[in-house]
């Protein structure tokens, strides 16, 4: 057993009354580090001396959580370490650090989007491991007409009438890595920027077809690269902006013609947190050109948007509602709307499954129907945050 715990036992024995317990001889006198009331950000800058960071964190805890006559003596490695400089009272102190949780960097005391980008040094879990992007999801659709000849202005992009149904089902894959991070925040204490590799994928699958045979009608590819910077900006109402970010996203069908379309996109984007409540993220993109001969779809923007804004209630532990509005910024007003509703299956604690619904409405529900209004509701299953 080592010094520190020995110690420990000691006082918590002594606190309770309980003889017996040995008391530890005094090695040197403490530093004011060792006897003072420590803060948090005091020991997350003892960087260059790893066991007196972790010394100094056991500590604080102890004078968190202990009556002030039971906090043991400082150990060795704290009694002997110089204090840091002050804290920067500059440096607002926006939730309480714990060193380690059960959750580690998932733990909920960070909020939604600090744990989703992971804005923070307590949320980093680290560079080239998988994590969830888009919800996985399998759905069963049904639409109020079904899919029309796909047409597009390029020349030899109309494809021909196929005897598809409106029901189908739908296959949803969506993963991401962060590739970097520290580019810009570098050793800060609390923040923590990152560049991200993320790829979705959408399959529209007629399996209730069978007298064409049960076709995968679509699948729509989609890689992107983005960078994310942390925010934290006080706004009214007790909102909060956290980051702010840049991407490239290519988006491609992978067929040939006359089905294929693609298009290329560079985006600003940015989110905004009320509490765990609630969060407002939004993308802006502008479309890369492409030589008319190679652009499968030259008025995509028209239709599909320049513009989505996505806001999520989290109505309950058990509950999330959202809403995502895409609009093209011109006067015809063409875009989208996606209402959704999440419901966890079992342990809202612990289960990333969720029972998951969709009501979309607009132009965009596939790439190759990107100029045909739809209304589609879809009901299935989700994973998310895996």
């Amino acid at each position: 057993m080592n010094t520190r715990i020995t110690t420990t036992i000691a006082a918590l024995l002594a606190g309770f009354g309980i003889a017996g317990a040995h008391a530890q001889p005094a090695e040197k006198p403490p530093s004011p580090l060792a006897e003072s009331q420590l803060t948090w950000q005091q020991c997350q800058r003892l960087a260059d001396n790893k066991e007196a960071r972790l010394a100094c964190f056991d500590r604080w805890a102890q004078q968190q959580t202990l009556p002030a006559a039971s906090v043991p003596a400082a150990p060795p490695v704290l009694a002997n370490t110089q204090p840091p400089a002050p804290v920067d009272a500059a440096m607002p102190a926006t939730r309480v650090v714990s060193v380690a949780t059960e959750e580690g960097c998932r733990d909920r005391q960070y909020s939604v989007l600090s744990r989703f980008w992971e804005l923070e040094n307590g949320t980093d879990c680290g560079a080239f491991s998988f994590r969830a992007y888009r919800p996985l999801n399998v759905s069963a659709s049904a639409a109020t007409n079904q899919p029309q000849t796909p047409t597009s202005p390029a020349a030899g992009h109309s494809g021909d009438d196929i005897a598809y149904q409106a029901n189908e089902m739908r296959i949803g894959l969506s993963v991401r890595t962060k590739l970097a991070q520290g580019m810009l925040t570098q050793n800060d204490p609390v923040k923590k920027d990152s560049l991200w590799f993320g790829y979705s994928q959408q399959s529209t699958w007629q399996l209730f077809n069978g007298a064409i045979s049960r076709p995968f009608r679509t699948t729509d590819h989609e890689p992107e690269l983005m960078y994310v910077y942390p925010t934290d900006v006080q706004l009214a109402g007790g909102w909060r902006w956290r980051y702010a970010g840049v991407g490239l996203v290519h988006q491609s069908n992978g067929q040939s013609l006359p089905y294929s379309r693609s298009w290329n996109r560079v985006y600003l984007m940015g989110g905004m947190e009320l509490d765990d409540r609630f969060t407002l993220t939004g993308r802006v993109w502008q479309r890369l050109h492409e030589d008319a001969a190679k652009d499968d779809n030259p008025d995509i923007s028209n239709y599909i948007g320049r513009a989505e804004l996505t806001g999520r209630w989290n109505l309950n532990r058990d509950n999330t509602l959202g809403v995502t509005v895409r609009n093209n910024l011109r006067n015809s007003g063409r875009g989208s709307v996606r209402l959704e509703w999440l419901k966890p299956i079992g342990d809202s604690s612990r289960s990333n499954l969720h029972f998951h619904t969709q009501l979309f409405h607009g132009y965009g529900d596939t790439l190759v129907d990107y100029n045909r209004k739809r209304t589609v509701l879809s009901i299935g299953l989700s994973l998310v945050d895996f």
